[in-house]
């Protein structure tokens, strides 16, 4: 697991497989949520994710879990700072803290659990309330590999994330169906939010921040402009 660096260095020597001494350079750094009800596999999705293998003990998380990964999306390399929250009602007020500023978010019921579908709603307004109005969403039906035991079809989830503006995938932490997918979408739609002009990186709170990679190509036409002659004044 990458580490995460409070000071968001720009240019990160990785360990997963990289020699340290190597640097990757990234393009963007964008700060994730996974949110839910308890019980519905948000840790083991993050840990699938993550570490590409199956979280065999798995207990509720307290408070909140914290994993990274970088990624190649659209030519870009991206870095995701991913917030695992607790879904117990307990853990609440203390969770919400963390909404502040996040880019994007994995909004995740269980197949076999009418309620946790029902909770949707509920978490839906507290991402668009606490982190942003703007904030990438998409929904994840996870347990996809329980599928004798689903409470929940397809079709129904499928129209309330239309009716309410979101992307939509059902997905397994233990087979890793669509885990992947799940994450890359997200970011896929937040850098092509960013390309339209529609999102921000340098708006407080936006969830997103320039990596080395673009901030070279943000101050080359500054530097190119410095540098120009100056016409004669003779």
């Amino acid at each position: 697991m990458v580490s995460w660096l409070p000071s968001f260095s720009l240019c990160l020597s990785l360990s997963m497989g990289i020699p340290v001494a190597d640097s990757i350079c990234l393009d963007f750094l964008f700060k994730f949520l996974v949110i839910g009800s308890a019980g519905t596999g948000k840790s083991c999705l993050l840990h699938q994710f993550i570490e590409n293998k199956f979280k065999q003990d798995s207990n509720h998380t307290i408070g909140v879990e914290f994993g990274s990964r970088v990624v190649n999306v659209g030519g870009k390399t991206v870095k995701l700072q991913i917030w695992d929250t607790a879904g117990q009602e307990r853990f609440r007020s203390v969770t919400r803290s963390y909404y502040r500023g996040a880019a994007g978010a994995l909004l995740v019921y269980d197949i076999t659990s009418r309620e946790t579908y029902n909770s949707l709603a509920a978490w839906l307004t507290d991402a668009r309330t606490l982190a942003s109005p703007n904030i990438v969403v998409i929904l994840c039906g996870n347990k996809k590999d329980l599928e004798p035991e689903r409470e929940v079809t397809f079709l129904e989830a499928s129209r309330f994330a239309q009716e309410n503006e979101l992307m939509f995938l059902e997905t397994s932490a233990l087979t890793g169906e669509n885990v992947e997918e799940a994450f890359l979408k997200c970011a896929r739609t937040i850098l092509n939010k960013i390309d339209s002009g529609e999102l921000d990186p340098e708006r407080m709170g936006s969830g997103i921040q320039y990596g080395d990679a673009s901030l070279r190509q943000l101050r080359q036409p500054r530097s190119a402009q410095a540098v120009a002659p100056q016409p004669c004044g003779c």
